[in-house]
């Protein structure tokens, strides 16, 4: 299977090098070209926490703005961070999905763990109670921008932000002045109602955005209902400044699981079925934050006090026995930040509080063996407490910008257990599924340094190298979920040592960022043969993005990415019985692309051609399974119909092609989440 690997790696060499030299015609073609029109400057403050041009950022940072997605009317989000180097949003069934930045799809207990995921700097869900598919619970329909910034950045955001950050950025209620009503339809008998309605007066402005989704599904008794709500309330004073947001979302999933065989997919009656009708996900969340700004001359002062709340049930139709696993937890936290300019030195510092309390619980209806039995598998609580504090300088003289910082954190877990016993088995059953540790008090600490050092070789060019730490605590469900007679963990933080190099070309018709990177992952979590929660793994990623934004003229205008990677396994582990150093990481294609090529003829129409490339990719650690990738074509075409309506098209899997969104190889069985078929949605705004 390697050479299978290696020799299309070969045929896609080609294809990838056209699309540098490509890259590389636009840009030449642009130079020489009349700059009529100028690409829009994105300011943002994921990369620092300091307000910068994202084309001026030492960073490998993207931002997908409100008009991006308005032109695409996503249905997963997973069609937005397409738009973004080195990330793969890998589709499940309905609005579940697993995340890769510059990493591998990551399953398991701990998956989501290796993401910061939030809204205004704020984490979607507690830091040690995330959930692998919890960006269903953002209204990125509505955002202003998503923030994706790529490498460890956990002196900034603390534990999670191992391999990256997603950061949804709300709209300023003064700026976004725009009521509009707007209705979506489209295959599956896919609805969608949206709303945004506020008013801006002389020192107060609101905002309220909603959305109601349902999809029936493509798959047999499949489908869901969706609703999101966003509301922002602002106000400007002598002294103080407010933002405050008050977000909720409901889903209810009908879920199709995983269908079986190999290359099941393209058969055309398997690819419709449901396996698992029974399956379905309910996830309600609320978040609650007021942010207090005082600026004077020198700098800033924020204080962001905030609540969260989430609760959800699921059946787990992804394993052979189908548990149901119902979990809540309920945050309240304070972020603190202090930003100060002295001549050409900036400093930001802040103290952040998260005390959370939550609950999870597993029951199964019926017998499945003697050590999978029915009855409560497992019941805790939990009470968690984390503390962090960081600083990081910037420091700008002549043509050099050095920034560094560090951030101090501990997470500790008060853990109860609710059961009368540390087994869910029958005490003759030698070797039970479901172990309860008894109750504990753990506690974790970690220091995350980073350093980043630019150089402004031109008005237009720059280039930078940085090393950052990243690093994540273990999440609960890996300290007190365990399994097969395992009775206490041992395991500690996982670090990674991150080293980055890139070059930023800004003009007024182009930005250019090109980007390589190399990370090692040390004591990684990783569930054993005998199905024990351990510390040890040691993973290798490396890689090269590039990034291009080009305008061409008046009419044309041109977005891609393509990004490279190897994610590896780099010392033996007990992970399978062979050996398996070197392998390729299981889910982890090398190849990412996305391009993209919109022709506005005049201001009222606009019509974009998608072209998005995975590669193929090993489904087990053996590297003895493997999923052949795909390419697929979408169109999107936007007409301004009158001054206040506009009707959008969008056509997807333009070519009809049979692909998977995700491929996996468990239990002695390829299976498959299936990719839809070509498919139409039509969307009607009106602008009040």
């Amino acid at each position: 299977m390697q050479q299978s690997i290696n020799s299309n790696k070969s045929s896609f060499s080609k294809r990838a090098s056209c699309l540098v030299l490509s890259s590389l015609f636009v840009y030449s073609y642009q130079i020489n070209a009349e700059e009529n029109q100028p690409l829009l400057e994105v300011i943002s403050i994921t990369a620092s926490k300091t307000a910068q041009a994202i084309n001026q950022t030492p960073d490998s940072i993207s931002a997908v703005l409100s008009d991006e997605v308005g032109l695409i009317s996503p249905q997963h989000i997973s069609q937005v961070l397409d738009l973004v180097p080195g990330t793969w949003i890998s589709r499940g069934n309905g609005q579940e999905h697993l995340t890769a930045i510059r990493s591998p799809v990551l399953t398991g207990a701990g998956s989501c763990g290796a993401f910061f995921m939030g809204i205004d700097g704020i984490s979607i869900r507690a830091s040690g109670f995330c959930n692998a598919n919890q960006l269903f619970d953002v209204n990125y329909e509505q955002a202003a921008a998503i923030d994706i910034l790529r490498s460890p950045a956990s002196t900034l955001y603390g534990s999670n932000a191992l391999h990256g950050v997603i950061n949804v950025i709300t709209a300023d209620a003064f700026i976004n002045d725009n009521n509009s009503i707007g209705l979506q339809l489209g295959a599956y008998d896919f609805a969608r109602l949206s709303n945004s309605y506020g008013q801006v007066n002389e020192n107060t402005a609101w905002r309220s955005l909603i959305n109601i989704t349902q999809e029936n599904g493509f798959q047999a008794q499949s489908g869901y209902d969706q609703q999101k709500l966003t509301h922002i309330y602002q106000t400007q004073g002598p002294v103080w400044d407010t933002k405050s947001v008050f977000d909720y979302t409901n889903l209810n999933q009908e879920t199709a699981g995983f269908i079986e065989g190999f290359e099941a997919y393209k058969d055309s009656t398997l690819r419709r079925s449901n396996p698992n009708p029974e399956a379905y996900r309910d996830a309600r969340s609320f978040r609650a934050y007021t942010a207090f700004t005082k600026t004077n001359e020198n700098g800033s002062l924020t204080l962001t006090p905030y609540l969260r709340w989430n609760e959800m049930a699921f059946l787990q139709h992804f394993l052979p026995w189908k548990g149901l696993e119902e979990n809540d937890h309920t945050s309240a936290g304070l972020q603190s930040q202090y930003r100060y300019r002295w001549q050409n030195i900036d400093w930001v510092s802040g103290l952040d509080i998260d005390l959370t309390s939550g609950s999870l619980r597993e029951t199964q209806e019926d017998d499945f063996s003697p050590s999978v039995p029915k009855g409560v598998h497992y019941d805790y609580n939990i009470d968690a407490q984390q503390f962090s504090a960081y600083t990081q300088g910037t420091w700008r003289h002549e043509n050099w910008i050095v920034r560094a910082g560090a951030r101090v954190e501990r997470m500790r877990y008060d853990y109860t257990n609710n059961t009368d016993s540390p087994r869910a088995c029958a005490p003759n059953v030698e070797v039970c599924r479901f172990i309860r540790p008894d109750s504990q008090d753990i506690s974790f600490n970690a220091l995350s340094p980073s350093i980043n050092v630019q150089y402004l070789l031109s008005e237009n060019i720059s280039v930078y190298a940085k090393y950052s730490q990243g690093f994540r605590a273990p999440q609960a469900t890996e300290l007190f979920r365990l399994q097969n007679n395992q009775q206490i963990t041992d395991i500690d933080n996982e670090n990674m040592d991150a080293y980055e190099a890139g070059l930023r070309y800004s003009s007024p018709s182009t930005n250019l960022h090109m980007a390589g990177f190399n990370m090692r992952k040390k004591d990684v979590i990783f569930q054993n043969s005998d199905r024990q929660n351990v510390n040890g793994a040691i993973t290798q990623h490396n890689g090269v993005e590039l990034e291009v934004r080009q305008q061409l003229g008046e009419q044309w205008q041109f977005n891609g990415h393509v990004s490279f990677s190897q994610h590896t396994y780099e010392n033996e582990t007990s992970l399978v019985r062979t050996s398996i150093i070197n392998n390729d990481i299981d889910t982890a294609p090398r190849w990412l692309s996305n391009l993209n090529i919109s022709y506005s003829p005049n201001a009222d129409i606009t019509a974009q051609i998608s072209w998005q490339y995975l590669s193929e990719y090993y489904l087990n650690p053996e590297n003895s399974a493997e999923y052949e990738g795909h390419q697929l074509l979408d169109l999107n075409i936007r007409y301004q119909l009158a001054k206040q309506i506009s009707l959008s098209v969008h056509v997807l899997n333009l070519l009809d092609e049979e692909y998977a969104e995700r491929a996996d190889f468990a239990f002695g069985s390829y299976r498959y989440f299936v990719g839809q078929p070509r498919r139409a949605f039509v969307n009607l705004v009106w602008s009040y």
